[in-house]
């Protein structure tokens, strides 16, 4: 007994010195010889760290002991005889339209079953999964279900264009729809805030991300919402008649509460900076050109990679929500103008020099 103990401390990789030392800006070469691993492991361990975030300085509780289990979580299960649990798999899961916890455990106790592995029961099952995602929350991120959510806003910041004859600059304003499963975002400018800028930018919105949502989250905007209290919600008719063309519903934030759209204020803020702020000094003529360059500004924020987890906002949306998009209409909304009119004595209505008869 004392013996495996005397061994397991001398041989437990020094993972903390490792971290440090790389922290401290130390070469590999360095570290590796003053812990005694090799290059391959101590580089390793480093990407290790630098993909689930972990980063020092380190608290007093992260020890050796503690580092591997956040670096390798699976290696107690591999060595306890049981079927491992892929924890990763598991929260990815269940981001999915109708995946359980019971579900996953039955899929996990098949394959257990078929590869000769013990398999945990599903108390067991779900005491491990709440265990790693209790201790490493700050790694597992609760995300929205692909393909439910669409959310919409303008941003803060304004762009320009100039006005070629007389030099000054037109302000225009920057709409963005964000994917809040994948972060996938959409940017373009327009003249103006009204109906006709709002929805055609929705139109271009899904046809951007190639299908559409099953929920659209704007602001209480009169463009999308006519009345939005307690008690009663009314839409603007066509921003409703635009949803219900591509099989969407709309649910509003609710009034001052950001945190309903916390994406898409996110990326708005993010888009500032990388889109709008980026083509500060470009002078473009045209909104067409203006467009552009957004187009381009886009492409190289939906490809930047992710500052805390691996891939791209494109990566994301091309393996885990592109498959649930609804497929797009045939063709794009077309605007309809909504008007009141008074039905005349014989049962017609009056509208540009043009009468239409209406039910009796």
């Amino acid at each position: 007994m004392c013996k495996n103990i005397i061994l397991e401390v001398f041989f437990m990789i020094q993972y903390r010195k490792i971290l440090e030392m790389a922290q401290e800006g130390l070469s590999l070469r360095t570290v590796s010889a003053s812990t005694g691993h090799g290059r391959p492991k101590v580089t390793e361990i480093l990407q290790l760290a630098k993909e689930k975030g972990l980063e020092c300085p380190l608290t007093e509780e992260m020890d050796d002991h503690w580092i591997e289990e956040f670096l390798y979580p699976y290696k107690a299960i591999e060595n306890s005889g049981y079927g491992m649990i892929d924890f990763e798999l598991v929260h990815r899961e269940l981001a999915k339209p109708n995946v359980t916890l019971s579900l996953l455990h039955y899929e996990y106790e098949v394959s257990c079953r078929a590869n000769g592995k013990i398999p945990y029961t599903y108390r067991s099952f779900l005491r491990h999964y709440k265990a790693y995602a209790d201790k490493y929350k700050a790694t597992l991120r609760v995300r929205r279900k692909p393909g439910e959510i669409m959310e919409v806003d303008w941003a803060g910041s304004t762009a320009f264009i100039v006005d070629r004859d007389t030099g000054e600059k037109v302000k225009t304003y920057v709409f963005v729809a964000t994917l809040p499963c994948s972060q996938l975002s959409y940017a373009e400018a327009t003249l103006s805030m009204d109906l006709n800028a709002w929805i055609g930018a929705h139109n271009r919105a899904f046809e951007y991300f190639g299908g559409s949502t099953q929920i659209v989250v704007p602001d209480n905007l009169k463009t999308s919402v006519t009345r939005h209290t307690l008690k009663e919600l009314v839409l603007n008719p066509t921003y409703r008649e635009m949803c219900d063309h591509y099989g969407t519903l709309c649910m509003p934030a609710r009034v001052r509460a950001p945190r309903d759209k916390a994406s898409v204020e996110g990326s708005v803020s993010t888009i500032s900076t990388w889109i709008i702020a980026a083509l500060r000094n470009e002078h473009c003529f045209t909104l067409t050109d203006l467009n552009q360059k957004i187009s381009l500004k886009l492409e190289e924020f939906n490809h930047r990679d992710f500052s805390k987890k691996k891939g791209t906002r494109f990566t994301a949306f091309e393996e885990e929500e592109k498959f649930a998009l609804s497929p797009l209409p045939a063709k794009p909304y077309k605007m309809a103008e909504w008007r009141t009119a008074k039905v005349r004595l014989d049962y017609h209505i009056s509208i540009g020099n043009m009468f239409y008869s209406v039910p009796y």
